[in-house]
């Protein structure tokens, strides 16, 4: 991902703050508005978490692009293909929903575009295009606290998704020999 911003910085030509190796992350959902909170907010969020239950899945980050402005940046990210921006979102739902149940109202759940900001700048141009496929198993999801205005993270907990059930494989000719004796079916001239 490091490598794909670079390229990109050198190849348009952009200044700008490039995001750390180790703040690289897909924002899944926001914690929420307390709405009937009963806990305290961080015990109300690792109940939460602790509820998920979603499937392991495939990422692929496969586009590049400039967003809008926001703040005066104009951040360069890379976007999930169509089946990662699915997987995302039905992780997004389940992580929404187990906020509710402690108390905490996730607005825009279905409104996602995920992706993985590479690069703060002031003067990107807008852009878009295709990139080498970067590819990854999605096998947990982390609770970050993020420190606003100062791009420092730090991990409160992390919980694995259920592995993805291994489609059953039939051996049609197994099949066919325990079959009871069929009748023979009629010769054509």
């Amino acid at each position: 991902m490091a490598g794909a911003g670079e390229r990109f910085r050198k190849s348009h030509r952009v200044s700008g703050s490039s995001v750390g190796v180790d703040s690289l992350h897909l924002s899944l959902c926001p914690m929420g508005k307390p709405e009937r909170l009963r806990q305290p907010l961080e015990s109300a969020l690792l109940a939460a978490a602790a509820e998920v239950v979603a499937e392991s899945f495939d990422a692929t980050l496969d586009s590049a692009m400039r967003f809008s402005a926001r703040d005066g940046q104009f951040p360069f990210v890379l976007c999930t293909d169509a089946a990662t921006t699915a997987a995302a979102l039905d992780l997004r739902k389940a992580i929404a929903a187990a906020l509710l149940r402690v108390g905490l109202q996730v607005s825009g759940v279905s409104s996602f575009l995920p992706h993985v900001t590479l690069l703060q700048g002031h003067a990107v141009d807008a852009i878009e295009e295709s990139i080498t496929p970067i590819q990854w198993h999605v096998h947990e999801f982390v609770l970050i606290r993020s420190f606003f205005g100062q791009s420092r993270y730090e991990v409160i907990g992390c919980w694995p998704l259920t592995l993805q059930a291994e489609p059953e494989v039939h051996d049609l000719l197994e099949e066919m020999a325990r079959m009871p004796d069929l009748p023979d079916l009629p010769v054509e001239d």
